[in-house]
């Protein structure tokens, strides 16, 4: 059993919910390419970059000695008719995204991959459907000003002020933040790992 593992992730959000849930866990960020292969899918793509984080941090740690313990690598995308929304480059970009995304119904995407102390992949894949309700240009404009877009999938944090623009969540509502509590629970469960308040 393992009282803690390693996050390769640097999102405060999934620090939080993890945190929240009674794990104790270091944070070691990724360093891999995450640009999308040609003709990859979305959900093969999100699938293979959860895997390449824990992957690289695992072997990243491994050769500096530490000793192994399971680690978990997740990664989140929004999917609006097939293409991706990654997280905008700038306040017009997050604008033109929020737009798209105003009165219609799009896909979030987390892959979770943890490793086992031993080098095992455990992995799911979580798929959330989310309603923008329609929106003005004007609640647009004022949405992105607040600055919660630029380091979100899709432009938007459901757990912030960007609730205000969803009208349904149908799934893990965890999922959309950026990390499927319950599958991610599961996971770490099957590597060992045990909780503060178990």
């Amino acid at each position: 059993m393992w009282t803690s593992f390693v996050l390769a992730s640097g999102s405060p959000r999934r620090r939080q919910l993890l945190g929240a849930c009674g794990f104790d866990f270091q944070i070691e960020t990724s360093d891999v390419d995450e640009s999308q292969l040609s003709a990859e899918e979305p959900a093969a793509y999100v699938k293979r970059l959860a895997r390449e984080k824990s992957t690289e941090v695992f072997k990243r740690l491994a050769s500096k000695g530490d000793p192994s313990k399971p680690t978990l690598g997740a990664d989140t995308i929004v999917v609006l008719d097939g293409e991706i929304l990654g997280k905008p480059a700038d306040e017009a970009e997050a604008r033109g995204m929020i737009k798209r995304l105003a009165g219609n119904t799009h896909t979030v995407y987390t892959a979770v991959c943890v490793l086992t102390a031993q080098g095992e992949a455990l992995e799911d894949l979580v798929a959330s459907r989310v309603r923008f309700r329609h929106l003005s240009s004007c609640e647009v404009r004022l949405y992105v000003d607040l600055g919660e877009s630029l380091d979100k999938a899709g432009g938007y944090g459901v757990q912030g002020v960007g609730g205000m623009l969803v009208e349904d969540v149908q799934g893990s509502f965890t999922n959309v933040i950026g990390l499927p509590m319950k599958q991610s629970i599961a996971l770490l469960e099957q590597a060992g790992v045990v909780r503060d308040d178990d």
